[in-house]
């Protein structure tokens, strides 16, 4: 089948049919397989099929689709779905890393990925050098002959700092190093971050692909090689496998995605241009903002400044609080991406174990409220925080 447009992929790619020739892809709700045989047991175990399945931990039917559907989305040979975002996380920094190894990382990243390289990374021997991700100087600084991993978020969680891909790669690949994004801000709609030099790629399912907050789920994607041979058998043996049940779920949320997620980004836009310069607000963040630090490197490697923005209210947490607890469309909740509106006080939930030297550094102040621009009319939105932010 000749390539088509992602949104076109997003509805038909990695497609399977049983024999009743469903129009809807069917769940295969099972944890295991039968083989006719005990010797075809043993000849699926020494060497697996290209549509053969062992155990769900493994893969399964309706996760291959999921798997196959994403890949064609994004561009890339392979990928691998996972319990979680985070799961999708751990897999592809584990995997790729022993004791000895270098990686050198952006500062900026959600709470649960810098435990990972804060806390457990050095527990088995990993080095691990945190830098200014936006700082081209610092990676060009950082980097070394034995660093074997960059890993960044390409919009950052939650002061939404923007990292030029293709410039860090480059560097990262002049020392041998390979270059692995959290790309959820992103989103795959948006996305061209292998051809811009990302050798693996990672989603939290659970946001824009879901997009309508019902399950959990993650994906890495990458070459053939390296899904197979690197992470497949970490994820497999270590039991971040998705459930086919969410699987299917998410295969329903790529159909709508690009639809969603592009209302998303251009109510976010409207959003930011009436907040820019509000009195009650010491800054607007939105990298679709020309006044954003990042905005032509955005604009460069997405096109659009995406679902999210952030404002950060004078007065800080008593202010915010009561902006927050004035809102009557927007959700208070920690989840980004979906079809409602929510916003969370990041200092206080997602990134509150930071220490505040390192709140401070990031930008992550004690009135910044992240906004997830959802799917409701634009006017209602802006009316919602227009009068929330008259309370205050």
């Amino acid at each position: 089948m000749t390539k088509k447009h992602p949104r076109t992929a997003a509805v038909h790619a990695g497609t399977r049919r049983s024999q009743y020739g469903e129009l809807s892809e069917a769940m295969f709700l099972t944890q295991g397989f039968v083989y006719p045989t005990a010797e075809a047991a043993e000849a699926r175990f020494v060497s697996l099929g290209e549509d053969e399945f062992i155990y769900a931990r493994y893969g399964n039917p309706t996760v291959r689709m999921f798997e196959e559907r994403i890949a064609a989305i994004e561009g890339t040979e392979d990928a691998f779905a996972t319990a979680s975002g985070m799961a999708a996380v751990n897999g592809a920094v584990m995997a790729g890393l022993k004791a000895g190894d270098h990686i050198v990382a952006a500062r900026a990243l959600f709470g649960s990925c810098l435990y990972i390289l804060d806390d457990i990374l050095p527990r088995f021997g990993v080095e691990v050098t945190l830098i200014d991700g936006t700082d081209l100087n610092a990676w060009k600084e950082a980097l070394r002959p034995d660093t074997k991993m960059a890993f960044f978020e390409t919009v950052s969680n939650p002061a939404l700092e923007v990292i030029d891909i293709a410039a860090v790669s480059k560097l990262a690949h002049a020392v041998g190093a390979y270059v692995v994004v959290d790309n959820v801000f992103s989103t795959p709609v948006f996305s061209d971050a292998v051809a811009q030099g990302a050798d693996v790629v990672v989603y939290s399912a659970t946001k824009h692909i879901d997009g309508q907050g019902r399950v959990l789920g993650g994906v890495v994607l990458g070459s053939r090689e390296y899904i197979r041979k690197t992470l497949e058998p970490y994820l497999k043996h270590t039991g971040g496998a998705m459930s086919p049940f969410n699987a299917w779920t998410l295969l329903k949320g790529l159909e709508t995605m690009d639809l969603r997620v592009r209302a998303q980004t251009q109510s976010a836009l409207e959003i930011a241009k009436v907040l820019e310069g509000d009195a009650r607000l010491e800054r607007v963040i939105y990298p679709g903002l020309p006044s954003h630090p990042q905005h032509d490197i955005c604009m460069k490697q997405l096109g659009a400044g995406g679902t999210v923005l952030a404002i950060d209210v004078r007065g800080g947490k008593d202010a915010s609080y009561t902006m927050l607890n004035a809102l009557e469309v927007f959700t208070i909740s920690n989840n980004l991406g979906d079809a409602k509106s929510i916003v969370t006080p990041p200092a206080f939930t997602t990134h509150q174990r930071l220490p505040q030297e390192q709140k401070d550094a990031l930008g992550i102040t004690e009135g910044l409220v992240r906004i997830s621009v959802g799917l409701e009319h634009t006017a209602d939105l802006i009316a919602d925080l227009e009068q929330a932010l008259a309370q205050i």
